[in-house]
């Protein structure tokens, strides 16, 4: 609401940006398991055995499915942005989001906008042109924002702290599609649709790597941007994901998926299941009860079953206990 923003420019905040990066001795809490929410969640799953067949139509049939209307809405895509690497897969491949533009303009949507706000790369033009963002994407130039440089609004009350600032392109979307890759993460076990809404945050203001989100903690963070942005849907992009000692420097994983849907936790959830790691071990899913299912119980399967597609990613050590049958396996 009006009341609870001021409108700020990025270069007002450079100041407080330099201060915000200072580092913090403070163990933040942990999160807390509640109970779920009443009903069941739908989740579609889409076979893609690369990125040259044909995407949009398993996307508009997993938006169908899941029951999203999208006409007269401002969209917002919000791809995962990170790095690049020639021997990795790190980003969220732009055929995805291609395809996800032309389902979402066919479906009526008011307009439809691309942002990201890298967490690791600070040169963002640099990044989308690497990875093709730029060159394969008409009219890139005129859809694209970069969040951590995008002019600022305050909200208050946000994971604790009385006053955060967002992009203006972040708080003026009706709806904001994370189009993330399916990849595990070296601290929160894996990242996905959730764990992608960092790059909502202005590294212009809070630092490289997102430095005051990995102050808060990085599963606390994540509940407090999935608590803020309640309008999302999710599109994970598990064609080639990443495993091992992700999210930048592991090696390529194909699971052959496309993942949607409008409970966001109930899609990490089942990404977690096709990746082989359990997700009620992973911290920040384990938070996000009240948000939304994670018990395959609750989660109504749409398109191709999870047996059907599993694909064991790797882990690091430290997150073995992350894997499913870990105790069967010794």
């Amino acid at each position: 609401m009006a009341g609870d923003r001021l409108k700020v420019t990025r270069r007002a905040l450079a100041p407080l940006g330099a201060a915000l990066a200072l580092p913090s001795c403070q163990e933040p809490p942990k999160p807390k398991a509640v109970a779920g929410p009443p009903g069941n969640s739908a989740v579609f799953i889409a076979k893609a055995a690369n990125y040259r067949v044909e995407l949009a139509s398993k996307i508009d049939e997993g938006l169908s499915a899941c029951g999203l209307d999208v006409r007269g809405k401002n969209v917002l895509l919000k791809p995962n942005l990170v790095e690049y690497s020639i021997d990795t897969e790190i980003n969220t491949h732009v055929a995805v989001i291609a395809a996800a533009l032309e389902v979402f303009r066919k479906r009526g949507a008011a307009s439809v906008r691309i942002g990201e706000g890298p967490g690791h790369r600070r040169d963002t033009v640099e990044l989308v042109e690497l990875t093709g963002y730029r060159s394969l994407l008409t009219g890139f130039d005129d859809l694209f924002v970069d969040l951590n440089r995008d002019d600022v609004d305050m909200v208050r009350n946000f994971a604790n702290r009385p006053e955060f600032f967002f992009p203006k392109t972040v708080l003026g979307a009706d709806l904001i599609v994370s189009v993330a890759k399916m990849k595990t993460h070296h601290w929160a076990g894996a990242t996905l649709s959730m764990k992608n809404l960092f790059g909502l945050v202005p590294s212009a203001i809070y630092g490289w790597p997102k430095n005051t989100l990995h102050r808060i903690g990085v599963e606390n963070a994540i509940l407090a941007l999935n608590r803020k942005f309640r309008n999302t849907f999710a599109i994970v992009d598990g064609i080639v994901g990443m495993e091992g000692n992700g999210p930048i420097q592991g090696t390529p994983k194909a699971a052959g998926v496309l993942v949607m849907g409008r409970d966001v936790v109930a899609v990490d959830a089942t990404c977690s299941r096709i990746m082989g790691l359990e997700p009620a071990r992973m911290k920040y899913l384990a938070g996000a009860a009240d948000l939304g299912h994670i018990a395959a119980a609750r989660i109504e399967q749409r398109g191709e079953r999870v047996q059907a597609v599993a694909t064991r990613f790797n882990v690091i050590p430290e997150h073995k206990e992350l894997l499913r049958g870990t105790e069967e396996l010794g």
